[in-house]
């Protein structure tokens, strides 16, 4: 199954993945990561419940790549960090790097100054027909994808704010470039370089 709604658990959200970034480089054993994540709370969730689905979603994503992109994320600037992120984000849910590579990349193309509603519906409709295994969601849960899709959109600067959605130009991180370049990471690449 290519398409899957993981993403609802949140955000490129750049400071916990900070957190779990130094917790991969140390090389934290279960019982380690348990205490951080449980008994510390160094996630600042509400519930343990909560902070464990997204241990899961960021040490998914950032688990996608090695050590030195988790380096990145733990110790560069803000821009680095959330570029790493989303590079990351890209390749744990072709959801959110297709969204990029088909729809987003059209609108620059088009010189279109806005992203709608509209084109995330008629995407996951055109999801469906490339994956025949994805599964048919809810209303709710299409809208709660949307709303983390472009919330990450806006997080990395391809809209100007989720509420106006207004499009705009990316320079990705030269570091992150770097990076994704030396591992031949071309889908990555080609997902998050859509800007004009």
């Amino acid at each position: 199954m290519r398409y899957r709604a993981d993403i609802t658990a949140g955000s490129l959200k750049v400071p916990e993945s900070r957190i779990v970034a130094d917790l991969l480089i140390q090389g934290t054993d279960e019982a380690g990561w348990k205490r951080a994540i449980v008994d510390e709370n160094v996630l600042q969730s509400k519930a343990p419940k909560t902070a464990m689905r997204l241990r899961l979603l960021l040490r998914g994503r950032l688990e996608t790549m090695d050590s030195d992109l988790w380096s990145l994320v733990r110790d560069g600037s803000a821009v680095v960090a959330t570029h790493a992120c989303l590079a990351a984000a890209v390749k744990h849910s072709p959801l959110l790097g297709d969204f990029l590579d088909l729809v987003v990349r059209e609108q620059y193309r088009l010189y279109a100054e806005v992203l709608n509603h509209r084109l995330w519906d008629e995407y996951v409709a055109g999801c469906q027909a490339r994956d025949p295994e994805m599964p048919e969601w809810s209303p709710s849960t299409i809208d709660r994808l949307r709303s983390s899709v472009f919330q990450i959109l806006a997080q990395a600067g391809y809209v100007e704010s989720t509420r106006t959605l207004k499009l705009q130009t990316v320079h990705i991180a030269r570091e992150v470039l770097q990076y994704l370049n030396t591992r031949d990471e071309q889908y990555v690449l080609r997902c998050i370089e859509v800007g004009p």
